[in-house]
């Protein structure tokens, strides 16, 4: 963590979440990885079946490896993994998702019918449509609207990129993580519109999904704000697609169950 996270450099577990969940009429949420080891795989697992809050986790394995095999089977094999992500966002080499090794642990997700994350900047979506394209059965969900340059105001070539990588019908959006790419603690709701509207506009509001990137938006703002964006903004929706954003459409990429 660089300077200007020490807000981080603490423990943040289920029971701190829970009434924030509650307050705003959440049911759970899904646990994503932070680390890139088994270990945290597992610990989420743990926590998983400690607290009936975590409807799934998005854990870590190590798709380059040649004993990845040995690795699903045994993740795979609780019913709470629900998908996998590599923090790609940090690799210096932009095409990194399309290298050989790579690929093949990806080849090897849908047979044991898990999702994959994408964590990405804007400059690595290209790489992730190419990716997408060639694995078409495979779900994948981009994660924090691909982190544009909100503070700056920018919207190309992120917004074009987006459209392709929408293009592919095997491909959701988290509507996530967009406080921390705007001024820390200095935002307004408002000032995510215009990117809102471009994502449901290249990805309607059948394949979005809300998220919260606790803690890590504690950051930028409190966890209800930073929530309060996305669920104002879909006040302009019917009810139906207003439900679809705040949870059905994640409880289906998952396949995870709700009450």
């Amino acid at each position: 963590m660089t300077d200007g996270m020490e807000a981080l450099r603490r423990d943040y577990l289920p029971d701190e979440l829970q009434p924030l969940l509650e307050a705003m009429g959440f049911e759970g949420s899904i646990a994503v990885q932070a680390r890139q080891m088994v270990e945290e795989t597992e610990w989420l697992l743990r926590l998983a079946d400690q607290y009936d809050g975590i409807k799934g986790v998005v854990g870590w394995v190590d798709l380059r490896s040649p004993e990845l095999r040995g690795q699903l089977e045994k993740y795979a094999s609780n019913p709470k993994l629900v998908g996998v992500r590599h923090v790609v966002q940090d690799e210096p080499d932009d095409q990194f998702m399309l290298r050989p090794e790579f690929r093949r642990g990806i080849s090897q997700l849908k047979e044991f019918d898990l999702t994959y994350d994408l964590l990405l900047f804007p400059k690595q979506i290209p790489a992730a449509a190419r990716l997408a394209a060639e694995f078409p059965a495979q779900p994948f969900v981009l994660d924090h609207i691909a982190k544009p340059a909100i503070r700056e105001g920018k919207f190309s070539p992120w917004q074009e990129d987006l459209k392709r990588l929408a293009d592919l019908p095997n491909v959701c959006c988290k509507l996530s993580g967009m406080v921390t790419e705007a001024e820390w603690k200095r935002w307004r709701a408002a000032d995510f519109h215009r990117y809102l509207d471009m994502v449901i506009e290249a990805f309607g509001t059948e394949r979005v999904m809300i998220g919260s990137d606790w803690p890590v938006c504690t950051l930028s703002g409190d966890y209800v704000p930073t929530m309060r964006i996305v669920i104002g903004y879909v006040d302009q929706f019917v009810p139906a697609a207003r439900e679809a954003i705040l949870g059905g459409n994640c409880a289906r990429f998952y396949g995870v169950r709700l009450r």
